[in-house]
């Protein structure tokens, strides 16, 4: 399934989108699909899985060590595409950065996220300015190229990330790095309003400090499409390496809370 007819299937079920994060190859490469099946057997709705690198400038601490574990165990592009191609029954979005797209080529990259299955792309600290040659690239291949807005995003530069963007707009809801919070950010409704009053075509999924059930509800209440969860769910490996039953079976149930909590 794409990533447009799943928050199609959603909207018509007056549900939020559960977008969720885990490194792949943490905390072994033989480890991600089970929990890979456990965040789907728990009900999330998207998968967006990290492929690892060295120097993660966007995460914060939970997820930096994840992606060490994974690189640690032997993690490299060639074998993230094979385990993605694993997966299924769920739309899948590949999120890593720029330099290992580039590494691998561009048209390379983009091609073996189409042949794995995999529907959209994120890269962090890849700017709208320059994003154009990869664009290309992921228009060919049928890849949504899915970017980044900040509080701090401008309206003319929110007007040029719009004019590109497809699969979904990934609303960062504080400044900062990734990382679990107690309490949502204030900037969420002001900014979700911004988005919405140049185009409501994209559906908006908010990240970044989202941890709880209750943060969840406000980011749906608030007009969001969607909510991205992550550091959450890495915390639950990293606290259960040497438990793997008892992980598998805590992520499942952190799962079901939050997706309840996307009923509009």
């Amino acid at each position: 399934m794409k990533l447009k007819e799943k928050f199609s299937e959603l909207k018509k079920r007056k549900e939020g989108a559960l977008i969720g994060f885990v490194t792949a190859g943490d905390p072994t490469l033989d480890d991600t699909i089970d929990i890979v099946n456990s965040l789907i057997e728990g009900g999330i709705d998207i998968l967006e899985l990290g492929l690892a690198f060295s120097d993660p400038i966007a995460d914060g601490v939970v997820i930096q060590k994840a992606s060490e574990r994974s690189l640690k165990a032997g993690m490299n592009p060639d074998l993230f595409f094979e385990i993605a191609k694993k997966i299924e029954g769920i739309p899948k979005v590949c999120l890593t950065y720029y330099n290992l797209v580039l590494q691998k080529g561009l048209e390379k990259f983009v091609r073996d996220c189409s042949e794995s299955g995999i529907d959209g792309l994120i890269v962090p600290d890849l700017p709208i300015e320059e994003a154009m040659p990869l664009l290309k690239f992921c228009n060919k291949y049928d890849i949504n190229l899915i970017f980044l807005v900040a509080p701090t995003t401008t309206g003319e530069r929110l007007k040029k990330i719009l004019r590109v963007s497809k699969g979904f707009l990934y609303v960062v809801s504080l400044l900062g790095v990734t990382g679990a919070r107690k309490e949502l950010s204030e900037t969420v409704k002001p900014l979700l309003r911004k988005i919405k009053g140049i185009s409501d075509k994209i559906p908006l999924a908010v990240g970044f400090g989202i941890s709880k059930p209750k943060h969840v509800k406000e980011v749906i209440n608030a007009g969001a499409d969607g909510a991205i969860v992550g550091s959450a769910f890495v915390r639950i490996i990293e606290k259960n390496l040497d438990d793997k039953e008892g992980m598998l079976l805590e992520l499942e149930n952190f799962v079901q809370e939050l997706k309840r909590a996307t009923k509009v």
